[in-house]
């Protein structure tokens, strides 16, 4: 299957013919390739819940919003980096995407090694700020150390596959996907069962396995023939390429940092409901994360396909995408969401064998997978506005949208005693989805309006000229 999703995907041609068929072999390829990964990633939770222990299980997960907060900056820049390497695709600019390649790599090198010893060294402190429960500081604390050992790593991956989603080549990571999250697994067996590590041996095999696939995708592209090929002693910054980079994926740093602050108000609130809650939650989130997988295929989709098609001037085209991916991306949303919430409990019994973990991390699923299309929706439609080149427009919305209502809403109505309940937290989610997909839509109809006179103007004075 890998092979044949290859072939017919390796540097896919967004800019002619249908959309809605290439846009779902692009997308499901990056679904494969995520769900291997959550897959992979579930495995490691299975392990952590059923041979080391709820505590376990609690630890590794409330460690990651902050995770995901101290790496939101680089993730950003390589929504920029997929964003240029797409339209230099499309323009057929052979030295701009070049340029952006070895760019692209050597900052997600340095931005690694900095972020390494940031996260190393204040991991124990941020996490206390968390209100992190005392049983499982100490296991949460070593696990982070561990894990930002590999930052260098995951952030070149960051970069190395915002560059192949430019060009239309997503089969790649799912061929790495395959092969690390096999050998992820194995060392996780292997290192908690068979050494006794512990919850070091959970952080180790992740580390490992993010060189490994490191390593794989940098192999691939020293080999690559032609435009795309790295050249280690070509590495430099092309300052104009940086710029771009930074005015194009700064502004989604910027969204996905407070965002993650956000999830780490959120998860301190979740914290403050006890151990047996906060597992649930880990446990239910695991399951959420590929709900959001599926739909988030189709936002990575709407940003190469539209940034293609504005590099090829296929202005056309733009309407079109923007409909057939946020369409598909609220149907996967409904169908996956569904069905996690339908098969909840079997699904939570993977992670652990607590029938009040179990309960608790139901009423995430019945409140959060169950209405996740609208988030589908919410990301899609705002891929589509970073993929025109807007994106300062979107981080606003999302800004507002994401972060601003949901604090209020802790801060205000949460507060109130018989409203303080984890449902009632939950319900922050959908009030969110539904107020930014609305004021995001109502800012791509304006644009496209906008556009769409400028270049008629801009037609009717080169005819008379």
């Amino acid at each position: 299957m890998i092979g044949a999703l290859r072939r017919r995907t390796a540097e896919m041609d967004m800019c002619h013919g249908p959309i809605l068929g290439k846009m779902l072999l692009f997308a499901v390829t990056i679904l494969v390739s995520g769900f291997l990964n959550q897959l992979f990633h579930m495995a490691d939770m299975a392990i952590a819940g059923q041979f080391i222990g709820d505590s376990a299980l609690a630890a590794v997960g409330s460690s990651g919003s902050l995770i995901s907060l101290l790496t939101q900056l680089f993730a950003g820049l390589s929504i920029g980096t997929n964003v240029l390497a797409a339209r230099y695709f499309g323009a057929k600019q052979e030295e701009q995407l070049r340029s952006t390649i070895h760019t692209s790599v050597l900052v997600g090198v340095c931005g690694g090694v900095i972020l390494m010893a940031v996260g190393t060294l204040s991991a124990g402190q941020l996490l206390i700020w968390m209100d992190t429960p005392k049983e499982i500081l100490g296991s949460a604390v070593l696990y982070l150390q561990i894990y930002f050992l590999a930052m260098p790593a995951t952030l070149m991956n960051q970069f190395i596959s915002g560059i192949l989603l430019g060009i239309g080549d997503p089969t790649r990571s799912l061929r790495y996907s395959s092969l690390v999250g096999v050998i992820n697994v194995f060392l996780n067996i292997l290192f908690v069962t068979v050494f006794r590590m512990g919850i070091a041996g959970i952080a180790g095999a992740t580390v490992i396995s993010a060189y490994v696939s490191m390593f794989l995708g940098v192999g691939y592209l020293c080999k690559k023939e032609g435009t795309l090929r790295l050249e280690i002693r070509k590495l430099r910054v092309d300052p104009k390429i940086l710029g771009m980079i930074l005015r194009l994926g700064l502004p989604s740093s910027l969204r996905g940092i407070i965002f993650s602050f956000t999830n780490v108000v959120v998860q301190t609130a979740i914290n403050s409901f006890g151990e047996v809650i906060v597992a649930g939650d880990v446990a239910a989130a695991n399951i959420t994360n590929i709900v959001h997988m599926a739909m988030n295929s189709f936002y990575r989709a709407a940003i190469a396909f539209t940034s293609q098609n504005v590099g090829a001037e296929k202005h056309d085209r733009i309407n079109r995408i923007a409909f057939t991916s946020v369409a598909c991306a609220a149907v996967t949303g409904l169908i996956t969401g569904g069905l996690a919430t339908i098969f909840g409990r079997p699904l939570l019994g993977i992670y652990t064998s607590s029938p009040e973990v179990i309960e608790a991390g139901m009423i995430r699923l019945y409140v959060v997978a169950t209405l996740y299309w609208m988030c589908g929706m919410m990301e899609t439609i705002e891929g589509v506005l970073r993929g025109m080149g807007y994106a300062i427009v979107p981080t606003i919305v999302s800004l507002v949208g994401g972060s601003a209502v949901p604090l209020l809403f802790i801060g205000t109505v949460f507060q109130v005693e018989k409203l303080h309940t984890i449902t009632f937290l939950y319900l922050n989610y959908p009030i969110t989805w539904v107020l930014t997909t609305s004021v995001h839509v109502i800012c791509f109809l304006t644009i496209q309006r906008k556009n769409r006179i400028s270049r008629e103007k801009s037609r009717k004075n080169t005819k008379k000229i």
